[in-house]
């Protein structure tokens, strides 16, 4: 009961340094989470119907009964329902990379943590490797070999973002694997995998749950970075992203176009990064 209250605390009472409390934020992310899942329902048109009669229209106007509550692209396509489909790939893409990138660094870090000795120097070394990489640019060269799509974008964030969980994973595993309890189960035969499945992950989830929130914020930038690029989602399908790059070619008359596109992602990487402070807080012993 203390600790649920503490962290209902902590979500909607401004910590110190802080004017506005998370909880704001965490509602901002469960609306954007929202829309993104009632796409459908919630987008007033089709996001990929064209009319080229209302094309480059600003937020308000009424062309052939199709009203552009926030304006219209090149294409004449509805802004509104092409910004709430767009949330949809950027958060798959973000909670599939995460996903990815998470099991496979949490796996390789726990298990050079524990097994130590050349398994750990192999681990260990390749994560040195992949960390002394920009992974911008190494996301980049990998999307560009393989070839742009949904499916590419997902498996190269998740597999060049998954040093940072190693890393954390395998410094919480050095130090759980030296509990008492630990070297008992060890010692009364338990076998590595039941080991780190019900003794070092239940104790190191705490860490790399708060590398998962800000690294998801991450994953939504590389996204749409990617996108801009046009690395990403391929057209016609709707990304925040590939918005800012139309809406980069028209911001001096048509400047809706990367704009409100551009508001939702700072939205929603502003949120999930103090949402991740806010959690670093909380499961850190000093605080409390």
């Amino acid at each position: 009961m203390k600790s649920s209250a503490r962290f209902i605390k902590t979500l909607f009472i401004p910590a110190s340094g802080r004017s506005i409390p998370v909880g704001v934020f965490v509602i901002i992310v469960l609306c954007l989470v929202a829309m993104a899942a009632f796409a459908p329902w919630l987008a007033p048109v089709d996001p990929n119907k064209q009319n080229l009669l209302g094309r480059l229209k600003p937020p308000g106007t009424e062309i052939r009964g199709t009203y552009f509550l926030l304006g219209s692209d090149e294409l004449g396509r509805d802004l509104l329902s092409r910004v709430i489909y767009g949330a949809r790939i950027s958060l798959s893409v973000a909670v599939l990379s995460v996903l990815l990138s998470g099991i496979t660094g949490t796996l390789l870090g726990m298990a050079a943590g524990y097994m130590r000795g050349t398994v750990e120097t192999v681990i260990m070394r390749l994560v040195d490797i992949f960390l002394s990489i920009p992974a911008i640019l190494l996301a980049i060269i990998t999307v560009a070999v393989l070839g742009p799509g949904f499916i590419n974008v997902v498996l190269v964030l998740g597999l060049t973002r998954w040093p940072r969980y190693a890393r954390v994973a395998y410094g919480q595993t050095l130090s759980v694997a030296n509990m008492p309890y630990v070297r008992l189960s060890r010692a009364m035969g338990a076998s590595w995998i039941r080991v780190l499945g019900l003794h070092v992950l239940p104790n190191i989830v705490a860490a790399l749950s708060v590398v998962a929130t800000l690294e998801f914020g991450l994953m939504v930038l590389f996204e749409a970075g990617l996108s801009f690029l046009g690395l990403g989602v391929q057209p016609p399908t709707a990304s925040w992203g590939a918005m800012l790059s139309v809406g980069r070619n028209y911001v001096s008359n048509a400047w809706w176009i990367a704009t409100f596109p551009g508001i939702c992602l700072f939205l929603l990487v502003l949120s999930i990064n103090l949402i991740g402070d806010a959690l670093s807080d909380y499961l850190n012993p000093k605080s409390r």
